[in-house]
């Protein structure tokens, strides 16, 4: 069997080409897969793709077409897959479900200590030689609250490394963790609750059509003024036009973010030179308690490895079986708030 490799980065196809121990014959193509290129696949019986590409139905019809018999990709999130499609017309589906909770967590605090500690404008300032401290005041985060919405793999390690701060914890998660609780004095609240009682609130659930803007003008009305929002979670768990408004009246202090609703074409591309057309991520990006990162909370050694690793585990084990224990389709996945998976 045949793997096309869509939206293969320069930084990815070395682990690709390192984990392909059983010398599976694959292609590499830097283009994403879309209803425009879907074509290329002619003559190849599996695809694998990324968080950016396009499997919706009419792709996923297209690639039934051309006799493509399993999508994998290269991620834990498959919002981008319709899963109900390809178990229409009997294409598997597979993902990557962990690879490595580490990296998304620490990077969360990465964020967290940039906009409190003030680095980005640091780092600006020093730079035009001016090292005033006046505008880069922070505050410890001992002894502050801080509110996670979404306690899978990756929300349970941000637990652990928060607690060693000495930060007081809240949760939200429909399924209480009893370790987290005894061991980490972690208390479950309500997201409303929550909400009005954090200093910094970090998302992170899948995207579902639960999870679809669960923040929004009326969760941010009942955060405390000061409030840093954190979201590494899925784009579209924000409502960026309300955080937004959130960071104008002061509700919110800061915002930092790997992910962005409307992200599928910017993101993992260079614009350099171009004009940005998304006037809501120019506004975003204009706001000096605002920051962006690329979707890059999953890139690490580790996690790179472990996304090569699995992928490949799962084409070698469809080639042999036609099936995976990682494979999506033909398994009804519960549509939960809680965060199982990786970015």
């Amino acid at each position: 069997m045949k793997t096309l490799f869509y939206s293969t980065k320069p930084y990815e196809q070395p682990y690709l080409e390192k984990a392909n121990i059983h010398k599976s014959e694959i292609t590499f193509l830097k283009k994403p897969l879309n209803a425009e290129t879907a074509h290329l696949a002619t003559g190849f019986d599996i695809v694998s793709i990324f968080t950016g590409d396009d499997a919706s139905a009419e792709v996923i019809k297209l690639l039934y077409e051309i006799d493509v018999k399993c999508i994998t990709t290269r991620a834990a999130g498959h919002d981008n897959i319709d899963i109900e499609k390809a178990n229409a017309v009997g294409i598997k589906v597979t993902n990557v479900p962990a690879y490595s909770p580490y990296a998304i967590a620490e990077h969360v605090i990465a964020l967290i200590q940039a906009l409190n500690r003030k680095t980005i404008i640091a780092e600006k300032q020093v730079h035009q030689q001016n090292f005033t401290t006046d505008n880069l005041i922070g505050y410890d985060l001992h002894g502050k609250t801080i509110g996670i919405i979404g306690v899978g793999i990756i929300g349970s390690v941000l637990v652990k490394i928060m607690y060693g701060f000495g930060c007081k914890i809240l949760c939200c998660d429909p399924n209480e963790n009893d370790q987290l609780k005894e061991k980490f004095g972690v208390k479950y609240l309500d997201k409303e609750s929550l909400c009005a009682s954090a200093d910094i609130i970090s998302i992170h659930t899948s995207s579902t059509p639960e999870t679809k803007y669960l923040i929004n003008k009326k969760l941010i009305d009942l955060m405390k003024p000061g409030t840093m929002l954190i979201n590494t979670g899925r784009g579209a768990c924000v409502n960026t036009v309300d955080v937004i408004e959130g960071l104008q009246n002061g509700n919110i202090a800061y915002y930092g973010a790997d992910v962005y609703e409307n992200e599928r074409g910017i993101f993992f591309s260079d614009l350099t030179g171009k004009e940005m057309k998304d006037g809501l991520l120019k506004k975003l990006l204009s706001m000096p308690n605002v920051l962006i990162t690329p979707h890059q909370a999953f890139a690490t050694v580790q996690a790179l490895t472990n996304i090569a690793d699995t992928t490949f585990e799962n084409i070698d084990c469809f080639q042999k079986n036609g099936s995976c224990k990682n494979e999506l389709t033909n398994i009804l996945v519960e549509e939960e708030i809680s965060g199982n998976g990786n970015s």
